[in-house]
């Protein structure tokens, strides 16, 4: 995935400058408590194994969260394991894969080589509520200023290794707590807008 700035890894650089858009991105993802989303490969059956036991779909949220989308931003890595599920769990939506390298005539996706190339895409689509999904992509839109609102679960399980959700974002960013609910079976799901108090 390409992205137009790199920043230093420093609290006092600036914000990433705002880029004009019309649509919000939205983080709705479940993390171990150690803020792994994966196994080192890939595998997140330490996830849906105790799935079941935070809710269903509906107590954790995720029904409405989910009607309120129109589109799906992800990485190649997130859609490939989507495709091992059976099934394509994104009917009725737009789905986006960002990549460089990916290469696919599956018609339920499109796949930009760029940020820029996505960016301009969304705005041709009309899109308004955007799901960003996979730790790189996250990362990538946390960094350019893409991110409004984070919805995170915390699993309780410490898994020691794996693909983080954060990484390095070449500043501070500030987070505007809005919610937090305790789950079943000790999972927590906070939810935090992006930016400064009165800005959110």
């Amino acid at each position: 995935m390409t992205s137009s700035r790199t920043h230093a890894a420093r609290p006092d650089a600036p914000a990433a400058p705002a880029r004009e858009r019309a649509f919000r991105g939205l983080v709705f993802i479940a993390t171990s408590l150690d803020g792994f989303i994966a196994r080192p490969d890939g595998d997140i059956e330490w996830l849906t194994g105790r799935g079941e036991q935070a809710g269903s779909s509906a107590d954790v949220g995720y029904d409405a969260f989910f009607a309120g989308i129109d589109t799906l931003v992800m990485g190649r890595g997130t859609y490939e394991k989507v495709l091992t599920f059976g099934f394509w769990p994104y009917e009725g939506k737009r789905v986006a894969v960002l990549s460089g390298t990916l290469v696919t005539e599956d018609p339920n996706v499109t796949v930009h080589r760029t940020l820029d190339a996505l960016l301009d895409a969304l705005a041709a689509d009309g899109a308004r509520n955007v799901y960003v999904d996979g730790g790189r992509v996250i990362q990538t839109f946390l960094r350019e200023g893409l991110v409004d609102e984070l919805c995170l679960t915390t699993v309780p399980v410490l898994l020691g290794e794996g693909l983080p959700l954060f990484g390095a974002t070449g500043r501070d960013i500030d987070l505007v707590h809005r919610e937090s609910r305790v789950l079943g079976a000790g999972f927590v799901q906070h939810t935090y807008a992006i930016g400064l108090p009165g800005q959110g």
